[in-house]
């Protein structure tokens, strides 16, 4: 959902206002903005010393200045410091000789009326670590917020984090892509790289959705087991297409959990894995060689393509084809299908403007403090990327309709 623009305010002067402005210059000796913000700020501790009086005076059933056979009665004041959008202030907050006084305006316990949890995890969202979000709200708002502070912010997330990673999925994704993305992780005081694995789903409206994001250093079959099988117990009954890497044991995992789905090659890793070692002057040519391959009409033209460019290119760089010809049997199911579908499987549109904002978490921070904190922070940048998602993949309907066809019976009509 695209994010809407707050409206402007826009100030409309009464006669009201005006007396209150002019008292207010009266009151304070205000030359510049900054003296303004603190009139205000002085302001806002009386408002609220005069809102807890009345919230007092309701308490008690008397107001201050009466008399009452009541045997609770005010016994002074507590100072208290909060933090506001104006910056850190004390304010009086009047007690009861019962204790029992529990006050609204500012609740016990509450030290923040800035709203800047929100801001804290928004800042949070785009990347920033503990230490930069601690200096820019001392910067905004001249007050101190610990590391230790805002880490406890963003952990009040962690409940809707579990409830996100067990909400209901539906029944069948016609195409799930399987991606990873490594990170720096302090463990125990040792630095270690760990895996974030995220699943990306096209569901049968033609729109996509993050269905999981899994953290693991240990890549097995009975690891992508696990993580299938959480899927069917979330409510997944079937899923055409899984588009992954290499990643190893997900070709055994998938035809135990899901006997049925095709196990497609991602082609993008595919040609980056084969090109990595390859020098400038030759990667271009070589790029275009191996897209004869992938754009072939059919898999008998393919596998021409995959000779003629072994042929040519083995000589240079003997062990470049190799994965090709290991892996045709996760490379070759695309070629059944037109070019519109396949573009859908082997593009990476549907999951690069995720792993780009991803990207930005390795930009900003390079460790992590602990793999908690990572995955606060992918669930906090993934609500903001997919926050955009709002179309339908390109040509759905072709493709949904080629898809019903290829697996009869297995799509919602």
């Amino acid at each position: 959902m695209a994010r809407q623009k707050k409206p402007v305010h826009r100030v409309q002067m009464t006669d009201g206002k005006r007396n209150i402005i002019r008292q207010l210059l009266e009151e304070y000796d205000i030359e510049t903005a900054e003296d303004i913000q603190d009139a205000l700020k002085d302001l806002l501790g009386g408002t609220i010393k005069e809102m807890m009086e009345a919230e007092m005076d309701d308490h008690l059933g008397y107001e201050k200045s009466e008399r009452s056979d009541n045997d609770d009665y005010r016994n002074g004041y507590k100072h208290k410091q909060v933090n506001s959008r104006y910056g850190s202030m004390e304010i009086e907050v009047p007690q009861d000789r019962k204790s029992t006084f529990e006050p609204q305006i500012v609740k016990k316990r509450q030290k923040d009326i800035s709203d800047i949890d929100q801001k804290i995890i928004s800042m949070y969202a785009k990347g920033m670590t503990t230490r930069q979000i601690s200096e820019t709200i001392e910067d905004i708002y001249g007050f101190e917020a610990s590391e230790s502070f805002i880490s406890d912010v963003t952990d009040k997330i962690l409940p809707q984090i579990e409830d996100w990673q067990n909400r209901p999925l539906d029944e069948v994704y016609p195409i799930l892509y399987i991606d990873a993305i490594h990170y720096s992780v302090r463990d125990n005081g040792v630095i270690r790289k760990l895996a974030a694995y995220v699943i990306l789903g096209i569901h049968t409206e033609g729109k996509k959705e993050v269905l999981t994001i899994t953290i693991g250093d240990n890549e097995s079959a009975k690891y992508w087991l696990s993580v299938l099988n959480e899927l069917k117990n979330r409510g997944v009954k079937d899923i055409l297409i899984i588009c992954a890497d290499g990643l190893t044991g997900i070709k055994e995992a998938i035809a135990a959990a899901f006997p049925k789905t095709e196990y497609q090659r991602c082609i993008v890793h595919q040609v980056r894995n084969t090109l990595k070692y390859v020098p400038d002057k030759d990667r271009k040519a070589f790029a275009t060689d191996l897209k004869t391959i992938y754009q072939a009409a059919d898999e008998q033209k393919a596998l021409a393509a995959l000779d003629r460019v072994t042929e040519k290119w083995t000589p240079k760089y003997p062990n470049s084809m190799k994965r090709w010809k290991d892996n045709w049997d996760a490379v070759s199911p695309i070629f059944k299908f037109s070019t519109t579908v396949r573009k859908v499987i082997y593009t990476t549109n549907a999951i690069e403007s995720l792993n780009s904002t991803y990207r930005k978490l390795n930009r900003q921070r390079s460790v992590f403090p602990s793999d908690t904190a990572l995955l606060k922070a992918l669930y906090l940048s993934t609500f903001e990327a997919t926050k955009k998602w709002t179309t339908t993949i390109r040509d759905w309907g072709q493709v949904y309709g080629e898809l019903s066809i290829m697996y009869e019976g297995r799509l919602p009509e």
